[in-house]
Order: C-alpha cells, then structure tokens, then sequence
C-alpha cells in the first residue's frame, strides 16, 4: 500500500504542476489583457486547488506511514528535507492556492481578481518547484 501512495503522490506531481502553470500564466496573460474572468479560468484555478488538495491528502498519508519521515535524525538532509522542508513548504504552497482562490472570488475587478490569482498561484509554483524531491538530488526519487 505504501509503494502505491508513493505512485500515486509522484504521479500526481505532474497534474499538479501542469495545472498550477497553466492557470498562473493564464491569469498572468488576462490580466495583462485586461481579458473578463471567464468559466473557463474560473474552473481552472478551482482544478488547480483541487489537485493540489488531493495531493495534500495523499501527502499526510505518506507523512505518517513513511521511513523517510524521521525527526530523530534531523541531522540527515535527507530526513531534514521529507520531515520538515517538503512539508512546510508545500502546506504553505496549497494554503496561497487557496487564499488566492477565495480572494479572487470575492474580488470585484475583472484584472484584480486575475492579479490575486498570478500572485498567489506564482509564489505557489515557485515553492513547489523548489520542494519537489527531484531525482537528481540524490534521494532515491524516480520522475514517477
């Protein structure tokens, strides 16, 4: 069961930063047009909290089942990183996705509700990107 969360929590990723990217640079180019907030970019950035959501679930699974979540070896980057870094940044990535997501719905103006939407999404993927076990960090993490 673990090695398929683990799969699922990886194979996710990928949903997760396709959405986030496509709905910052949607919003960054509408509100640089002045374009109306439309359904389309309305279901968009919900997805995009969604995702992100069910990739926290998934997430708070492994936090508690997994070997690489160890506090008693913070001195490991490897242990430091999964117990505490990945964990704190990416909770502070989903809650910006979502307060951006409820700003914006409670903005009046078409470009400042796709202004919320660029900020709060971009500094999201810029820690998302950053918290990311990528495999060439050297800790047994595939692509997938």
């Amino acid at each position: 069961m673990l090695n398929g969360l683990i799969h699922a929590h990886s194979g996710l990723r990928w949903v997760v930063l396709a959405l986030l990217v496509a709905a910052t640079f949607m919003s960054l180019l509408k509100w640089r047009s002045n374009a109306p907030y439309t359904d389309g970019g309305r279901k968009l950035n919900f997805f995009t909290m969604i995702s992100m959501h069910v990739q926290l679930l998934l997430g708070l699974a492994l936090f508690f089942m997994s070997d690489k979540v160890n506090f008693s070896q913070m001195k490991d980057a490897m242990y430091r990183f999964f117990s505490v870094e990945h964990t704190t940044m990416m909770l502070i990535a989903i809650a910006l996705v979502t307060i951006g997501h409820v700003k914006s719905k409670k903005a009046t103006d078409e470009a400042k509700k796709h202004k919320t939407i660029f900020i709060f999404y971009g500094i999201a993927l810029l820690l998302v990107l950053l918290a990311i076990p990528w495999p060439f960090r050297g800790w047994g993490n595939g692509w997938f």
